[in-house]
């Protein structure tokens, strides 16, 4: 989203740039514009100033938003966001004095189209997940067991209970990750310990291993740092993999889930013990639109898809994993020095209670 245009106007190339953590990329468009490969290293350097001298461009004199690098020339500038980071924008601006006089002006559309796309979003989350909750609300009242009802109806409504919150996850799923495109994810931090946050994630899956007659277990975690995260995004990832290996699961088979430090990192694992999958599948776990084509299904694929944009949002990353006795999901998470400090936690997982 914002990668394309439908119209002769060039679409903004986008990245992230969180609170802490690497600059993450919103589409390929930015490295066309900055002549890169890949984003520059950033130690220490934060905002559009960083970004771009680390890309080898110099702020034009007596131009704001102008930036240049021999015969490149971007209109840059970038949107605050309500966890801290910034929405960074760039559009390429043709080697003409006329184009180049008023950098403000061609500025502030960009940033609107944003923020305008954002406010649509949350208009259509809130229509949507409103009817949706108001289904659920009188199935679920009429479950309630104050009203006499046939099985056939107690069926039915149980059906529709079950639909209703399917689709409410769903919707909740479709939504912040059109916003994670954006870079306007909500992402609330908190130094947190990491077992209530798996704990949590297990316990909600459970029932669904249960029914698909799998085995579930949180594995005995050796001794781990606090974390600085949004526990609930954590927690959804967790679910998520967990979900996507239940999926392919055989009865009688077996999952766990198990973390563990790896230097300055946290690695969260979902293994599941049994036979291999393709490597096609291993390949593509994360590519949203392109299993959600082959598989002709879009609830699994845009899970896992937004567990990628919550992690990578944390400043970690994800991956997959297949040899002869299983498959493992991983995810990881940087250890902030704020996270080893003493003081108040966070509550866990809340954000899925």
């Amino acid at each position: 989203m914002g990668e394309t245009s439908g119209s002769n106007e060039a679409a903004p190339g986008l990245a992230l740039l969180p609170r802490q953590g690497t600059p993450r990329l919103l589409g390929p468009l930015l490295l066309d514009y900055l002549g890169l490969e890949a984003l520059p290293p950033m130690p220490g350097a934060t905002g559009i100033d960083g970004l771009m001298a680390a890309a080898g461009f110099l702020r034009r004199e007596g131009a704001r938003n102008l930036w240049e690098r021999e015969d490149r020339t971007l209109l840059v500038g970038e949107e605050p966001l309500e966890d801290g980071g910034r929405l960074v924008w760039a559009l390429p601006v043709p080697w003409s004095a006329s184009q180049a006089a008023s950098p403000v002006s061609q500025a502030s559309p960009t940033g609107e189209r944003v923020a305008d796309r954002v406010r649509y979003l949350s208009l259509a989350s809130h229509d949507l997940r409103g009817s949706l909750a108001n289904i659920r609300s009188y199935a679920a009242l009429l479950l309630n067991g104050r009203i006499p009802l046939e099985p056939k109806a107690q069926r039915g409504l149980e059906t529709i209970l079950r639909n209703a919150d399917r689709a409410l996850s769903f919707a909740q799923d479709f939504f912040d990750s059109s916003r994670a495109d954006l870079g306007a994810l909500a992402c609330e931090r908190e130094r947190q310990q990491l077992l209530p946050i798996l704990d949590a994630a297990v316990e909600r899956t459970r029932a669904a291993a249960s029914a698909a007659n799998v085995a579930l277990a949180l594995d005995d975690l050796p001794e781990l740092p606090n974390v600085e995260v949004d526990a609930g995004r954590i927690q959804h990832a967790v679910e998520s993999f967990v979900h996507h290996l239940l999926g392919r699961a055989q009865p009688g088979e077996s999952l766990h889930v198990r973390a563990a430090r790896v230097g300055h990192e946290v690695r969260v694992e979902v293994r599941r013990d049994g036979a291999a999958v393709p490597e096609e599948d291993i390949s593509a776990v994360f590519q949203c639109e392109e299993r959600a084509f082959r598989e002709r299904k879009l609830e699994d694929p845009l899970r896992v898809f937004l567990a990628r944009q919550e992690v990578e949002a944390h400043g970690g990353q994800v991956g997959a994993q297949a040899d002869a006795g299983g498959t493992t999901l991983f995810l990881t998470l940087p250890v902030s020095l704020a996270a080893s400090e003493t003081g108040e936690l966070g509550h866990p997982a809340g954000w899925q209670a």
